[in-house]
């Protein structure tokens, strides 16, 4: 019996891209903060492009607390879910056309967000990671970073607990 012909790479590469993009165009506070997100293979990195809406002190200026929280939170949220649906969108189960049209799959609900301020986020672009640390069927625990110039000198860092939506087997 021969094996099935593999799909060409850029019709895989095609269908993440339109699977983030739907997920993250499904969440109207991400595209008002204006944040984006750059996919390699299926390692995510937050981009929050600064605008002076951002700004919370004018005087120093620096980063609004709650828009670094958002951004940190945000993150989380979409390292997670991207996590949980990687193997549908591999494999073809997820359509990113139906997630277009408003078909989405539930995101996680956020149970608990802590996040710890480490220095002044200057006015400048925002970059963030997050990290699954666990997820099973109930809960999951995210740690996000955020950083600006350097990664090694990160502005913020949280940890997040989520509720997991139920995925009907």
């Amino acid at each position: 019996m021969a094996r099935p012909r593999p799909e060409p790479m850029q019709v895989i590469k095609q269908r993440r891209d339109a699977a983030l993009n739907a997920l993250v165009t499904g969440v109207p506070y991400v595209q008002f903060l204006g944040i984006q997100f750059d996919r390699r293979g299926d390692e995510l990195t937050g981009i929050m492009p600064f605008e002076e809406k951002l700004i919370g002190n004018p005087m120093l200026p620096a980063l609004h607390g709650g828009a670094t929280a958002a951004f940190l939170e945000v993150t989380a949220i979409i390292g997670l879910s991207w996590s949980m649906l990687w193997q549908d969108i591999e494999s073809g189960d997820l359509d990113a056309e139906e997630m277009a049209a408003g078909n989405m799959p539930r995101l996680p609900k956020t149970i608990s967000f802590t996040v710890d301020y480490l220095r002044s986020g200057l006015p400048r672009d925002a970059y963030a990671r997050a990290h699954v640390t666990r997820s099973g069927r109930r809960y999951a625990t995210v740690h996000t970073e955020a950083w600006q110039d350097n990664r090694a000198r990160p502005i913020a860092q949280a940890t997040a607990h989520f509720l997991m939506p139920r995925r009907d087997d």
